[in-house]
């Protein structure tokens, strides 16, 4: 049995379940049953991948879908796609966790709201799976309607007009680029009468002229808005505001990962010509977005509005390191990925504890001395933030140095094609002032809110239950990555010259 296919079909079918079921589970069975699921889909990847071969794709297999328009269901995983799958279900996993101590509003609202859970699982895992490019976007979109249900229906319950509005922005946003990107891949066909992945990355460095520089251009953008890359960032920062924690987690960890494996699979893999052409601008826009998000950092009063920015900067690093078209980038690509979706999941966990019990992320409510009144929190949102800023021996740290060792190889003249040395010199100047001011807003954030004369505050509750656990996997996975970034590395580089093929 295909354990990649099997990892697919179980949370579709416990979703499924759920849906049908809904009257008679509980808040707290749905949730298990979520939370479960997720770590079956966790252990299959990781069965899975251990037993593969290293030849090839794991657990590949490509079966004819619709014959008359040559699209197959073409599933396999490499070492660029593993991390990312494996850190989904991981997420997938925490955020049903949290779901059996905070249940949504509602008599028994959980089923569906764990059954939306399951049905993003299930995209995820498709698009990171995908090795068809109408597979890829029928998965791609399938992440979207249930997204949009879980901002809308259960996001800030203060605000019902305002949770509405954002899941709308969200999903016009994101369809209109899925359409431009669509535009893309139909390109591709008719240009060269194949929607396979991997055939089409051999003979990717054949893809040139006008047809193939339009094919990646809406490619790039619809990818561009989900990433999200400046200045198509609009529709996040709200998103994340008015979506519940689950949502907001979700948004961080998997959705915006969506884009970056795009980036990686599609557009440098199938066209890499075009791809060195559109680099500098890619480059150039992911700088300017670490440095503008990091500027309305500092000006954010909102905790969670706060960390929404700052991962369109973090993003932005991502990018950096794809446009250099280089080893070092990729692979900071892939483990910048990984590891935001990790730190910024616990940041994401620890400010809706804070909203849940205040009733809002606004700092000024939380009030000052976090550390003397709730120490468990304060530690582990201090911990998430250092994380978050980069600093040595935590994921974050690895990610942002290769991309910056990718853009300084690129301004000495030894890096790939993707980058020319001045711009290089130039990007890679602007993401180190990026660096500071990431450090700026996260400090200023810590002697707000953490630091301090403490202002007690009735509301004054240290984490308990699901929200212990869920911090000391958050924790441990971010200093075992911080520590032994070896963990990631080894499963990313064999598979960084089939990704860059012709783009070199």
């Amino acid at each position: 049995m295909n354990g990649l296919v099997v990892a697919l079909a179980v949370p579709a079918v416990a979703a499924l379940l759920l849906v049908v079921a809904r009257s008679l589970v509980t808040d707290r069975v749905a949730a298990r049953v979520g939370t479960a699921t997720s770590l079956v889909v966790a252990m299959l990847l990781l069965v899975t991948w251990i037993g593969h071969d290293g030849d090839g794709y794991a657990a590949e297999i490509d079966l004819v879908w619709v014959r008359a328009l040559g699209v197959h269901l073409h599933l396999g995983m490499d070492g660029i796609s593993f991390p990312l799958l494996l850190m989904t279900a991981l997420i997938s996993a925490l955020v049903c966790w949290a779901l059996v101590d905070d249940p949504p509003a509602g008599d028994n609202a959980t089923p569906g709201l764990v059954g939306l859970v399951m049905v993003v699982l299930t995209a995820a895992v498709g698009v990171f799976a995908a090795l068809d490019l109408l597979l890829f976007f029928v998965f791609f979109e399938l992440a979207l309607i249930p997204m949009w249900f879980v901002i809308a229906r259960w996001g800030d319950p203060h605000d019902p007009v305002g949770r509405r509005t954002a899941a709308t922005r969200f999903l016009l946003y994101t369809v209109v680029g899925s359409a431009f990107m669509l535009v893309g891949f139909v390109t591709v066909w008719a240009l060269t009468g194949t929607l396979q992945i991997p055939e089409l990355a051999e003979r990717g460095d054949v893809l040139g002229g006008g047809w193939a520089l339009f094919a990646a251009c809406t490619i790039a953008l619809g990818l561009a808005v989900k990433t999200p890359i400046w200045p198509l960032h609009l529709w996040l920062p709200d998103a994340h505001a008015k979506a519940p924690t689950v949502g907001s987690v979700l948004l961080a960890a998997v959705f915006l990962k969506l884009g970056t494996y795009g980036l990686l699979r599609v557009l440098v893999s199938v066209l890499p010509g075009p791809a060195r052409d559109l680099a500098p601008w890619l480059g150039a826009l992911g700088v300017v977005g670490i440095v503008v998000a990091a500027l309305a950092c500092l000006r954010q009063t909102d905790l969670k509005r706060l960390i929404a920015y700052s991962s369109v900067g973090h993003m932005g690093f991502v990018v950096l390191g794809i446009a250099t078209l280089t080893e070092i980038g990729v692979a900071a690509a892939v483990f910048a990925s990984v590891a935001h979706g990790l730190v910024t999941g616990l940041l994401f966990f620890n400010a809706g504890s804070l909203k849940r019990r205040f009733g809002t992320a606004e700092m000024a409510v939380l009030g000052r001395g976090l550390y003397a009144r709730m120490p468990a929190l304060a530690v582990v949102l201090g911990f998430a933030c250092l994380a978050s800023l980069g600093l040595p021996g935590l994921a974050g740290f690895w990610g942002e140095m290769m991309a910056l060792r990718g853009a300084y190889e690129a301004s000495a003249g030894d890096g790939g094609a993707g980058l020319g040395p001045a711009l290089a010199a130039v990007l890679l100047v602007g993401a180190l002032l990026g660096v500071l001011l990431t450090s700026a807003y996260f400090l200023r954030m810590i002697r707000r809110t953490l630091q301090g004369v403490p202002t007690p505050h009735e509301h004054d509750l240290d984490l308990d239950g699901s929200e212990r656990g869920i911090a000391a996997v958050l924790v441990v996975a971010v200093l075992l990555l911080g520590l032994a970034p070896g963990i990631v590395m080894g499963v990313v580089e064999p598979s960084i010259p089939a990704i860059l093929g012709g783009a070199r």
